[in-house]
């Protein structure tokens, strides 16, 4: 299984609906608020053998209220 996280930037006024969407999806394993130029942060795992852009592409992005966003690919946990 490989990590990454994903920051999102939110229409205005959508970071609580695009959050329960998320969660409602049961696709990340952890979501939270944050500040600065990104409303949301969420963690996501997948095989080693998907694709991280595909999966942000087609699971994550396609959600109402998305307006852009981050992804962080990790490659240790320590």
């Amino acid at each position: 299984m490989k990590a990454f996280f994903v920051q999102i930037k939110c229409d205005l006024g959508k970071a609580y609906e695009v959050a329960s969407a998320l969660a409602d999806a049961e696709i990340a394993s952890e979501i939270y608020s944050t500040a600065g130029n990104y409303d949301l942060l969420a963690k996501f795992y997948l095989d080693d053998e998907e694709d991280i852009g595909h999966f942000v592409n087609e699971k994550v992005q396609i959600l109402p209220g998305i307006k852009d966003t981050f992804t962080i690919v990790t490659f240790r946990a320590f």
